[in-house]
C-alpha cells in the first residue's frame, strides 16, 4: 500500500491538466476533475475528499451526466465514456453480478433508461445483484428530479470509494 501523503505530494506537484487527468477516473466528470485540480494543494486525504464532495454538489446537471456516462450499465463492461481505470474499478464494484442476474438487470436497466434517459447509477460496492435490482425497481417510482438527486448521491458515494482507492496507488 502506497503512502497517501506521498501520493498527494506528487499529485499536488503536477501541472493542472495532468492533475485533472490523473484524478478523472475517480468521478468521470471533466469539470469536477479540473476544479479539484485547480484547488490544490491538499494536505490530507480528508481535505481532498471533503473538497471533492463540495465540488460535486455544486456542478451543473451536464457535468453530473458526464460522470454518469463514465459507468457501464450494471452487469456490463462498457461505458459511453470512461477511462480504462474507471472501467476496471467498475468491474470490481459489480463483481457480484451473475448471468441470471445480468438478464434481469438488463431488462430493468432498459426500463430505467426509457423513463429517465440515462443509465441507472448505484454504488454497487458490497451489494448483491438482487439488492441492486431491488434498488433499481424501488427507484423507478421516483420522479425525474428526485431520481437525478439520488443518482448524483450514488455517484458521490462511488467517487469517495474511488478516491480512497486512488490514494493507495502511485500516480
Amino acid at each position: 500500500m502506497a503512502d497517501t501523503a506521498a501520493i498527494l505530494e506528487v499529485w499536488n506537484s503536477l501541472d493542472p491538466q495532468a492533475a485533472a487527468d490523473a484524478i478523472l477516473p475517480c468521478n468521470g466528470s471533466r469539470a469536477w476533475a479540473e476544479q479539484l485540480a485547480a484547488l490544490r494543494p491538499f494536505d490530507s486525504p480528508f481535505a481532498l475528499t471533503c473538497t471533492a464532495d463540495i465540488i460535486w454538489r455544486s456542478l451543473p446537471e451536464n457535468a453530473w451526466q458526464q460522470a454518469f456516462d463514465s459507468h457501464p450499465r450494471i452487469g456490463e463492461h462498457h461505458a459511453k465514456s470512461a477511462t480504462a481505470t474507471s472501467l476496471q474499478w467498475s468491474a470490481g464494484e459489480q463483481s457480484a453480478v451473475d448471468a441470471q442476474a445480468k438478464a434481469a438487470l438488463a431488462a430493468a436497466n432498459r426500463a430505467y433508461e426509457e423513463k429517465f434517459g440515462r443509465i441507472f447509477i448505484v454504488c454497487a460496492t458490497g451489494k448483491s445483484a438482487a439488492e441492486m435490482l431491488a434498488i433499481l425497481n424501488q427507484r423507478m417510482s421516483n420522479d425525474p428530479a428526485t431520481e437525478l438527486r439520488e443518482a448524483a448521491e450514488q455517484q458521490r458515494q462511488i467517487t469517495q470509494i474511488r478516491l480512497r482507492k486512488w490514494l493507495t496507488v502511485a500516480i
